[in-house]
């Protein structure tokens, strides 16, 4: 649903798309078994073809052909995942999580108080996660 003024991102509309195709899907928020922001962040990390929505596609919406739905390896499964990965997300919450790390650190030293002498200071502190650009 497009509101006025607001256009939503195609992957977005995608989901939504997909979403029409499988009723049980939103049955299952409406249960309050799923959060939509859940299975959206699964539909876009696992794909549509993922084993995950088996239990969902076991009825669809009239008019459409019953799909046969392969089964996969999970090697198969995380060649899939790896292949929709975006590097630079990935490297940017990495970032994230590694500021989060030492600000979690730099907090647990300033409770430890007398131990500022054997502690690196902050400019001295390197990342645990080391990338390199290409």
């Amino acid at each position: 649903m497009v509101m006025e003024g607001k256009v939503l991102h195609p992957s977005v509309e995608k989901f939504k798309s997909f979403v029409k195709q499988y009723p049980k899907i939103g049955q299952s928020v409406k249960d309050n078994e799923n959060t939509w922001q859940d299975l959206y962040e699964d539909w876009f990390l696992l794909g549509e073809d993922d084993p995950k929505w088996d239990a969902y596609k076991g009825e669809r919406v009239a008019g459409q052909e019953k799909e046969k739905v392969e089964e996969k390896s999970w090697v198969d499964q995380f060649t899939g995942i790896m292949k929709k990965m975006d590097a630079n997300q990935v490297q940017y919450h990495l970032q994230n999580l590694s500021q989060a790390i030492g600000a979690v650190q730099g907090v647990l030293m300033q409770f430890q108080g007398g131990n500022e002498q054997s502690q690196p200071k902050a400019a001295e502190r390197k990342s645990p996660f080391s990338f390199r650009k290409d």
